[in-house]
């Protein structure tokens, strides 16, 4: 007597609601982390934005180091973001998925670590400064004018990461065509465009200043929209079920 087994993949009916979780936890943390690092910049550059940057971080100690803890905030929930899409990505191009985690996740978070560690030496530095008795024409000017230097330097390197990341990530969306292609392809561009910018920003030593309102924000504008829209699309849309399907089997 042969008995019939049925061989449906015992996933099928989760996997729907799988990838809309996924979904909405990649659009939430994209939000976080834009948030945050927005509130970053409101606490912290108040005081790295004053003349005598250590004169500012014995007097606002607290906010520097909030803006500091801000941007660890910031950092650790967008470099989560290529990690949960990897079991997707994998499918279709391992390589290339594991680039995006390394870039867009590995480097990132430690770009975002080394800014977070200046800020907050510069806060104890700010400290040893009003200790001394603020005193003038002193090593301690030397001080501010490197740590000031090399968080320049870090923002420079985090925004090459960064969107190096962003372009293979946007192709990634592209090919699996998990997202609408020209959300993917927005993403895409607005990446390379935003690797441009740091470029510049690299060979101009009078202006080391990555910002949106800066002659270059034009530059950073698309990908930062992108990223919104994004967020808003995971948390609201999802997921195109087709092509997930069709990369999963």
């Amino acid at each position: 007597m042969t008995t019939l087994i049925s061989r449906e993949p015992p996933t099928t009916q989760t996997e729907p609601s799988t990838y809309r979780g996924l979904a909405i936890m990649v659009g939430v943390f994209f939000i976080i982390g834009t948030v945050a690092g927005v509130l970053s910049v409101t606490v912290g550059d108040g005081v790295l934005d004053e003349t005598n940057v250590l004169a500012a971080a014995a007097a606002d100690e607290t906010a520097l180091i909030g803006g500091g803890l801000l941007v660890l905030v910031m950092g650790f929930p967008l470099a989560m973001v290529p990690v949960l899409l990897y079991p997707l990505f994998r499918r279709y191009n391992q390589i290339l998925a594991m680039g995006a985690v390394v870039f867009r996740g590995v480097l990132e978070a430690a770009t975002y670590m080394a800014l977070a560690a200046l800020m907050f030496v510069t806060a104890g530095v700010g400290r040893e400064y009003a200790a001394a008795g603020s005193p003038t024409d002193s090593h301690f000017d030397a001080w501010g004018n490197v740590l000031l230097e090399a968080m320049d330097w870090v923002e420079v390197l985090l925004a090459m990461v960064f969107s190096l990341g962003a372009m293979m990530l946007g192709w990634l969306f592209y090919r699996t065509r998990i997202i609408p292609r020209w959300l993917a392809l927005w993403g895409f561009l607005g990446a390379i465009l935003y690797f441009v910018a740091p470029l510049i920003v690299m060979f101009d030593i009078q202006n080391l200043e990555l910002s949106l309102t800066t002659s270059i924000g034009w530059l950073l504008g698309p990908l930062a929209l992108q990223e919104m829209v994004f967020a808003v699309w995971m948390i609201v849309k999802g997921f195109e079920k087709e092509p997930v399907q069709e990369l999963m089997s």
